[in-house]
């Protein structure tokens, strides 16, 4: 997963941090249920940049569990997986996606 990654622009994330969610917005209520579909059960977060849309670096959340309501909204539970760095920013049916690469951290000996 690291071309065409879906982007939730909202608040920082981190490895490791539980990241619960309301989703309401359409166009995000879209991007978790293709999330849920494809399998992949994953996307990107990154914080807001008055320029570019979104920042140049954010976290890769794993999806634990979605509760769905009548009404089309959702509490996504998810969880930080690892960082990324966005190579090119872009759109898909109104929300943001990125192509990305990974960072990965020195190990301490």
């Amino acid at each position: 997963l690291n071309k065409n990654v879906p982007i939730f622009v909202c608040t920082m994330a981190y490895p490791t941090v539980p990241c619960p969610l309301h989703i309401f917005e359409p166009c995000y209520r879209l991007m978790i249920r293709r999330c849920m579909e494809t399998g992949t059960k994953q996307f990107g977060m990154c914080i807001s940049d008055p320029v570019k849309g979104f920042a140049d670096y954010g976290c890769i959340l794993e999806i634990r569990n979605v509760e769905f309501f009548a009404d089309g909204r959702s509490v996504v539970d998810s969880i930080g997986k690892r960082r990324f760095k966005v190579i090119e920013h872009s759109q898909r049916d109104g929300y943001n996606t990125a192509d990305i690469e990974y960072i990965e951290d020195q190990k301490v000996s």
